[in-house]
Formats: structure tokens, sequence, C-alpha cells
């Protein structure tokens, strides 16, 4: 199911709420259910000072034990990598209460037979702690093993953005993917794009007004219509000339495998028009 869900603005009832992890999801998404009025107990972190920086942040408790978390809570929040998902959920007792995770990638069935109310609550966005961000902005997909837990997430979610989905499992794999392209990978050519410049003296502000106008681009035209450049047009000349011009034989790489697609593509789109 891949379907907008209205949501309430306002809290029903107040969830005593424990995150599990204090990094930059859990900074942001703590705060905001803060914000919206539930009550964040205890913040746990296996590092005692940033379980305790987020806490102060929080003025609440914090523990970087996972045997002393709070009992009692009704929502269990686990904002850990991917990697230690599993055994962190394996070390934590389980108890009675609705125990959720916010990866993009990580199925519902990690949860296994640890606890029978287990659910998601992926916010799709990048975050960092220097960085605010409007939470009512950003996208949220939720998946629970339980109707009513699926409801319960709906409406937490909807409490704190405007835009709130149902998604399955091996939806939210895809949508991360795709996430990755738009965010990690792009980002990364940010920073080849950095380098590049660098090594001219120049600096990398001057790119700015261009990568503004290209994202721009995409709120009004599918990807693949803003698409241009030389591989777009088929310039072969300037592909291999700007191909040369690169110190780094990974960059090379990366520019001839990233253009050849982009030809290609173009190519398919020319002709099917």
């Amino acid at each position: 199911m891949n379907q907008k869900r209205k949501t309430e603005k306002t809290v029903s009832h107040r969830l005593r709420v424990v995150f599990v992890g204090a990094g930059n999801v859990a900074a942001h998404l703590s705060a905001a259910m803060q914000r919206a009025g539930h009550d964040v107990v205890q913040v746990y972190s296996r590092t005692d000072v940033h379980a305790r920086t987020l806490a102060n942040r929080l003025q609440t408790e914090w523990t970087a034990d996972l045997k002393t978390l709070v009992r009692d809570a009704g929502l269990y929040v686990f904002c850990v990598s991917d990697d230690a998902l599993p055994d962190v959920i394996a070390a934590v007792r389980p108890n009675g209460a609705l125990w959720i995770h916010t990866a993009g990638s990580v199925p519902l069935d990690v949860f296994g037979r640890h606890v029978e109310r287990g659910g998601v609550l992926y916010p799709l966005q990048t975050f960092s702690k220097a960085r605010e961000v409007d939470f009512a902005r950003v996208p949220c997909f939720v998946e629970a093993r339980l109707p009513q837990d699926e409801v319960l997430l709906c409406r937490i979610a909807g409490e704190i953005s405007g835009d709130v989905r149902a998604l399955a499992s091996y939806q939210r794999k895809r949508l991360h993917l795709a996430a990755v392209f738009a965010c990690n990978f792009t980002n990364h050519m940010y920073a080849i794009a950095a380098k590049t410049l660098e090594r001219e003296g120049l600096p990398w502000e001057i790119l700015l007004p261009l990568i503004d106008a290209t994202a721009a681009g995409v709120h009004t035209l599918a990807p693949s219509q803003a698409q241009t450049g030389p591989a777009a047009r088929g310039d072969r000349r300037v592909m291999d000339m700007q191909a040369e011009l690169t110190a780094d034989a990974d960059v090379k790489r990366i520019y001839q495998l990233i253009s050849d697609h982009i030809y290609k593509e173009s190519y398919t789109q020319r002709i099917n028009t």
C-alpha cells in the first residue's frame, strides 16, 4: 500500500517515548516528537557523551546501558546504524510496547519474534545536527505488523509531518535506493566538482547558482527532460576531452560511466519521441 494519509495535527494522547540511539535522526525526530507534545523520557547511546548531549537538549534522562532502559514507555524508537540494529534489538528486554526503527533499507521483520508489536517510521530526509530541519515538510513512511499500530504510527507521524504514507518494506528499500542516488551520490559529485575547482584555485561557491537552478528545474520538469550537457547532446568530442582532463583514474571512470549512461538514456528518449 502506497497511500497518503490525512492525519490530525493535534496530539490525542501523550506517549512516553524512549530513543535508542542519539545520532542525527534521533536528535531531529526526538525534538519533533517532543514539540508535538509527547514525553521523551530517556535517551540511550553506547557513548556517554552522545547520550548526555541529546538528553540535555531534551531535558530528559539518559543511559549508556541497555539493561537500564525505562521499561514502562509506550514507544521505543531505535535510531542506530543498520548493521547494529538486529543486535541492539536483541539486547533489549521485550515488553508490550510498540518498537519501531527509522531505517530505509531494513525490513520490518528485523524485530523477528523478539516483540509482537513492531513498526517503522522512516523520515525521507538527510539529517545533520548542525542544520535545522522543518519536519513538517519531511515525508514520513510508516509500516507496522498490527493494523492498529499502523493507525497509531500514522497518527504520530501526522503530528510532526504533513506528508505521511503507509509503505511496505520492499517498497521502502527501493525508495531508499532512489534517495541514495538523489542525495548521497549527488553530494559526492559536488565533492568531486569542488576538488576539480580547488586544483585551479577557484572557489566552490561559483557553482552554487548552477546547482540551485538545476535543483529548481526538476520541480517543473521530469529529470529526464531536464537533462543537459555534452552527454545528453551526444557530443563525443567534448566527452572524450573532459574524461582526459580528470587527474584521478577513478573519477575518469565515474565520468565515462555516467556520461555513457546519460548518452544512452537521452538517445532512447530522442528516438521514442
